[in-house]
């Protein structure tokens, strides 16, 4: 993800766009037989876009609200040795082809489980440089967050004009962690709506789902961003109420949830998840 990359579309804010995304292999696995060293690594992870809205502006929001996730075709998952978090315990690369059928993901003939539709690269153009589309950071990118699905609402921090949004990386389910490097990658077709937020700048992506708001960071290590992610959700409930820090540290730890979204990318990105009634509580109906 870059400021210098050519946009492929410019839409008006509120538009509703239809974004068709490759599987996180570049759709380069066509079977369980595929060897390692015929796939093109420097294509993993590919993003369509970037997309230009019009109004948006250095310091402004841009709004993504995930309308519809559609899975095409069968789902991939690979690991291997120093791959993930097992990857030291791996002595050779393994590739499972997947099934879809009956809204579930045919592991093997023993065990079946349910689809949850993700999406893993998320994002903007960075403020700076150009970021690989495996690497998340505070413009999104490769986030791997679960939140991150059909129904969802994002917020990005807007560094360049025209905001360029792209998206790819797709799961058909992905637990947290993503512990072993993969979820069930999948190509897809995506709809979503993007909107501009005038008025009010955030450091780091939102995500806004029925029963709350997250704020997503990432760091070096997963203690650096599990403290980012705090703060910065204190940092916003202050914004928005009266309560002084020592209230918001004691509301944090009694309702809010500190997550994992990912341990495998070159950095480590945590959440803190806050529930829609801190807000509703002082009368605040949106989050932005």
């Amino acid at each position: 993800m870059s400021k210098d990359n050519e946009p492929v579309m410019r839409v008006a804010s509120g538009t509703v766009v239809e974004i068709e995304t490759y599987d996180c292999f570049l759709d380069q696995i066509k079977s369980e037989d595929t060897p390692f060293n015929e796939i093109n690594w420097d294509q993993v992870n590919p993003a369509t876009g970037p997309i230009y809205v019009e109004e948006a502006e250095p310091g402004d929001i841009l709004k993504v609200e995930i309308k519809k996730i559609e899975l095409v075709g069968e789902g991939t998952l690979a690991t291997g040795p120093q791959l993930g978090v097992l990857g030291d315990r791996l002595s050779e690369f393994k590739i499972k082809k997947v099934p879809i059928q009956d809204g579930k993901i045919v592991f093997n003939e023993k065990l079946s489980f349910p689809l949850t539709p993700m999406i893993g690269v998320i994002g903007v153009a960075p403020k700076e440089g150009a970021v690989n589309c495996g690497t998340p950071g505070d413009h999104g990118g490769n986030l791997d967050t679960t939140l991150v699905k059909e129904g969802a609402t994002l917020y990005f921090p807007v560094f360049h004009p025209g905001a360029l949004f792209a998206l790819g990386d797709v799961h058909a389910a992905m637990g947290d962690g993503e512990v072993g490097v993969s979820g069930v990658e999948i190509a897809a077709k995506i709809t979503v709506s993007l909107t501009v937020v005038k008025g009010e700048s955030i450091p780091t992506p939102f995500v806004e789902t029925e029963d709350g708001f997250a704020t997503l960071v990432t760091k070096e290590t997963l203690d650096e961003a599990a403290k980012g992610a705090v703060e910065v959700a204190a940092d916003l409930i202050a914004k928005r109420t009266n309560m002084d820090m020592a209230d918001i540290a004691m509301l944090l730890s009694a309702v809010g949830d500190l997550q994992i979204s990912q341990v495998v990318n070159p950095l480590k990105t945590a959440r803190m998840f806050v529930p829609k009634a801190v807000l509703e509580g002082y009368g605040v109906e949106k989050l932005f």
